[in-house]
C-alpha cells in the first residue's frame, strides 16, 4: 500500500488549522489566545477553555490499556466522524469507490453517499462470512476502503481471520475493522496487528461494554501515518472537555467494565438459551456482541410492531440482506431481558 496515493490530492497539499493551543508547548498562568470567557462558565461546572485538542490525556491512558503508542490514536465524536473522516481522507467525491459487505452498518453507506461516493456491495454468506469469491473481487478492486465489521452489526458474529488477513495482504486500500462490539468476542484485537499492516485501521467505541453512548465517544488505531492525515482534517476540538474528563474516569475504574462486560455477557447467554423455545423463534444466530439476531415466524415485523406496542423497542432487520424475517435484540438488564422474553411468549 502506498499511503500517499490513496490520499486526496488536495489533502496532501493542504495547510490544517492551528489553533494557539496547538502551537503552544508548557504551562500558561495568563491564557488570552483563544477568544475564551475568562471569567468561568454560566452552569455549576467550570468549562469556559477549550479542551486539548489532541486529547492526550485520554491518550495516553489508552495507549497504555491497548498496548499502542498516543501516536497511533485517533479520538473522535463517535465513531462515526472516524468513519465520515476516513471516506473524506481518500475518496475524491464523484470518483472514488469504497467496498462494503452486507448485511453491515449502516453508516459506511451513509459516509459514500453524503461524500457522493461510489459503492461496491458484496454480500456475506448465508453464515454470514466473506466467500472466496468476495475476497478475490476485493484483492481485484480498485476501491479506496473496505469495511469489514467484526464481531458484525446486525449479525453479530465474528468475521473469520484467515480471510481478514488475506485481504490485508492484498488489498491495496486501506483496510477498516469496525470492533465495535469487539470486547464481547473471545478473540484478540486487531490492534494487535497494527505493525504488521500499514493499511490496517481499526474502530473501537466508549458506547457499548464501557457504557458511556452518551459521550460520543469513538476510537480509530492505525499506523501514526494514517493517524496524523485524521487529526490534519478533523475540527480543532472535536471532542469536548467534558467527555474527556469521563472517559479519563471510566478508564481509571477497570474494575467497573469488566463487570459491565460480564453482565451483558451472562445476559446475552441467558437469552439465546430460552428464545429458542418460544414457538415464533425459528433461529437464533450466534453472537459475539451485546445483542442477538433472531429470525421469527410467521412475521417478524407483525412481532415488531406487537412490542411497540408493549413498549419494548427492538431494531427490525428483515430488509437487510440475508435477513429477512429477523429482529435484533439488545442484551438489556435482567430485569429488561425477563419483560422481553415474557412479551414474546404472550405473543399470539
Amino acid at each position: 500500500m502506498d499511503l500517499e496515493s490513496l490520499v486526496r490530492p488536495n489533502i496532501r497539499a493542504m495547510k490544517p488549522y492551528s489553533s494557539a493551543r496547538d502551537e503552544f508547548q508548557g504551562d500558561a498562568r495568563v491564557m488570552l489566545d483563544a477568544n475564551e470567557n475568562s471569567l468561568g462558565s454560566a452552569g455549576p461546572e467550570q468549562f469556559n477553555r477549550y479542551p486539548d485538542p489532541h486529547q492526550r490525556a485520554v491518550k495516553a491512558a489508552l495507549a497504555t490499556l491497548k498496548g499502542v503508542a498516543p501516536g497511533q490514536i485517533f479520538l473522535g465524536n463517535g465513531s462515526d466522524e472516524a468513519i465520515d473522516l476516513l471516506v473524506r481522507l481518500t475518496c475524491v467525491p464523484g470518483q472514488d469507490r469504497i467496498l462494503i459487505l452486507p448485511p453491515t452498518y449502516g453508516m459506511y453507506e451513509v459516509a459514500a453517499h453524503l461524500n457522493d461516493v461510489h459503492l461496491e456491495r458484496l454480500p456475506l454468506t448465508a453464515d454470514f462470512q466473506i466467500s472466496a469469491e468476495a475476497t478475490a473481487q476485493i484483492l481485484a478492486s480498485e476501491a479506496k476502503l473496505v469495511w469489514l465489521c467484526s464481531p458484525n452489526n446486525p449479525t453479530g458474529n465474528l468475521l473469520h481471520a484467515a480471510a481478514i488477513e488475506q485481504i490485508l495482504r492484498g488489498f491495496r486500500g486501506l483496510v477498516v475493522v469496525d470492533e465495535a462490539y469487539a470486547d464481547f468476542a473471545a478473540a484478540p484485537s486487531w490492534t494487535t496487528r497494527l505493525a504488521e499492516f500499514p493499511n490496517l485501521v481499526v474502530l473501537q467505541t466508549f458506547s457499548k461494554a464501557w457504557g458511556l453512548a452518551g459521550l460520543r465517544l469513538g476510537m480509530a488505531f492505525a499506523s501514526p501515518a494514517i493517524i496524523g492525515y485524521l487529526n490534519k482534517i478533523k475540527p480543532p476540538y472535536n471532542v469536548s472537555e467534558a467527555t474527556q474528563q469521563h472517559a479519563l474516569a471510566a478508564l481509571h475504574d477497570a474494575p467497573r467494565f469488566e463487570q459491565l462486560r460480564h453482565q451483558l455477557l451472562a445476559g446475552r447467554d441467558w437469552l439465546a438459551a430460552r428464545l429458542p423455545a418460544l414457538a415464533i423463534v425459528a433461529e437464533v444466530f450466534p453472537s459475539d456482541a451485546n445483542f442477538l439476531l433472531v429470525r421469527f415466524r410467521p412475521d417478524a415485523t407483525a412481532v415488531y410492531d406487537y412490542l411497540l406496542a408493549r413498549g419494548i423497542v427492538v431494531r427490525n432487520r428483515t430488509t437487510q440482506p440475508g435477513c429477512a424475517g429477523t429482529l435484533r435484540l439488545t442484551v438489556g438488564t435482567a430485569a429488561e431481558n425477563e419483560q422481553l422474553l415474557q412479551a414474546l411468549r404472550d405473543y399470539k
